[in-house]
């Protein structure tokens, strides 16, 4: 009988193992959808709702490289603590991914009850966590799902939950989205985007179109911004601000960006070599310690000069992992590349990124240049960012100029280069050459007269 029973002790504990999280005592993915498939089947006869949830923590990998992985396991056993102390005697949580966490709601009926209860999570989260001597705080994104159907198993519930913590994580941090319809088919729509890009990168399909960037004196043009652009042969004309954002998230953006630099740099060694070009690099590519090997070999194959090549890079970019941002800016200007602080004044870093990042250049964003003429807080800021580069030593462009109004108030101010429709919308690499021929020609005769 004790042999008997020591068996099957043994195969329970071998089971309850088996559906344990190690790290937090939480049930893990094998425990939440044994749950979940148990609440369907009990449901089969009358299927009254309840609500899947998907948690995810907003920023955990920076907090985790910062203090430690030790620490980062002390978290999330903070953060399962937390959770199964929000439950009551019906719900559960579980542990489902290294920072992802799934919870059942058998009780939770209507959208508005789930978005509620989610919510409440989230506060609960938003407490500081004990690291050592030190604390750290987090935020959470949460997307839900609920039960209508009979028809609907534990996977398709998960899968929406993920589709609706996929919006949420788009919208900003510390949101909560509960599955809609609508949400569906815009899903299905980035995946048919998705590999459609995919294969035209794959094609070599995606073309550098080039904006003219100005002296804004002499209205001599100094050099070129690079913007992708992309034609489908099923989608038609894809915008980047849809296409460059998916490439971002499903991981396309390095090969993305490396066709597009090697093809716009073979197009600019034709221009004249007083004229730079300039290059945007996403945020995904500054944590990337490949990156400057990548650019440096796209030069090197195709022979552009790295003295006239500007890599561009946003607030928000170097946020993500400053020290590793940092090595990829030295790497490239100890060859000679030039880099700008793009979009200045609206992502979130301090000024005194200014200064531990020695930019060569400052890109002031659009949102300012657009209202310089009527909005006094716009054109102080302005004033104050060019007072700035000048004690920094830092060239300065202004973007999205479109009025010679705003060109004649920023050279008043001080600003000498600016970018924008006034001076030439992004055009293809022949339409680029063509306008250089114009510009040059045109100079000539002004010469000689």
């Amino acid at each position: 009988m004790q042999t008997t029973f020591g068996t099957g002790q043994a195969a329970k504990e071998n089971t309850d193992l088996a559906f344990t999280d190690a790290l937090t005592g939480l049930g893990n993915h094998r425990r939440f959808f044994d749950k979940v498939d148990r609440l369907i089947s009990d449901r089969s006869e009358d299927p009254a709702p309840f609500t899947v949830g998907i948690l995810d923590l907003d920023g955990f990998k920076p907090i985790n490289d910062l203090f430690g992985h030790k620490a980062g396991d002390d978290i999330l056993i903070q953060v399962a603590m937390r959770l199964r102390a929000s439950m009551d005697s019906y719900s559960t949580v579980c542990r489902i991914g290294a920072d992802e966490f799934a919870y059942l709601y058998p009780m939770v009926f209507s959208e508005e009850a789930a978005a509620e209860k989610s919510r409440m999570l989230i506060e609960i989260l938003s407490a500081p966590y004990d690291v050592g001597e030190r604390t750290a705080r987090l935020s959470a994104s949460v997307g839900c799902s609920l039960f209508y159907s009979g028809d609907e198993t534990t996977e398709i519930l998960v899968n929406k939950a993920e589709t609706a913590l996929y919006h949420a994580k788009r919208s900003g941090r510390g949101r909560v989205v509960v599955y809609t319809r609508e949400m569906e088919e815009a899903a299905k729509r980035v995946t048919r985007i998705e590999q459609a890009l995919r294969r035209a990168v794959s094609a070599g399909e995606v073309e550098p179109h080039f904006q003219p960037i100005v002296d804004l004196t002499t209205r001599r043009t100094i050099g070129f911004e690079t913007l992708a652009r992309w034609t489908d042969r099923d989608l038609g004309m894809v915008p980047p601000s849809v296409f460059i954002p998916i490439a971002e998230e499903r991981g396309i953006i390095g090969p993305l960006s490396q066709l597009v630099l090697r093809k716009a740099t073979e197009a600019a060694r034709s221009w004249p070599n007083d004229l730079f070009l300039s290059f945007n690099l996403s945020p995904s590519q500054l944590v990337d310690q490949n990156t400057g090997l990548h650019i440096l070999a796209i030069l090197d194959r195709t022979g552009f000069d790295p003295r006239r090549l500007e890599i561009e890079i946003t607030e928000t970019g170097l946020m993500n992992d400053p020290a590793s941002a940092e090595k990829i800016v030295e790497d490239l200007r100890r060859v000679g590349i030039r880099v700008s602080l793009d979009d200045f004044g609206t992502g979130q870093s301090s000024l005194g990124r200014l200064r531990e990042f020695h930019f060569d250049k400052l890109k002031i964003d659009r949102a300012f240049v657009s209202s310089i003429l009527d909005d006094r807080p716009s054109e102080h800021i302005i004033r104050a960012i060019l007072a700035m580069c000048e004690g920094l030593g830092m060239d300065v462009v202004a973007e999205g100029i479109e009025e010679e109004a705003q060109a004649d108030r920023l050279v008043q101010f001080g600003c000498a280069g600016g970018q924008g429709y006034l001076f030439g919308k992004p055009v293809d690499a022949d339409a680029t050459l063509g306008y250089l021929r114009d510009s040059y020609r045109g100079a000539l005769r002004a010469k000689a007269i």
